[in-house]
């Protein structure tokens, strides 16, 4: 079984929508992401979450 790192960046901020701008996880994610029975599948799917995320905040924003 391989690991698969945290996206934390230890930046956290939350926005008004809780999602952090370090790892642009929704505090419901970051929560899911160290219990013991979250798949990889699971964490595969927050990562994916997250990089949709930063990149429409770096669209939105005009940030590289």
């Amino acid at each position: 079984m391989t690991k698969i790192n945290s996206p934390c960046v230890r930046n956290c901020c939350l926005d008004t929508k809780d999602i952090c701008l370090g790892c642009f996880r929704s505090i419901g994610e970051i929560l899911v992401w160290s219990k013991v029975n979250t798949t990889s599948e699971q964490k595969h799917q927050i990562i994916q979450n997250s990089k949709d995320r930063r990149s429409a905040y770096q669209a939105t924003y005009k940030i590289l």
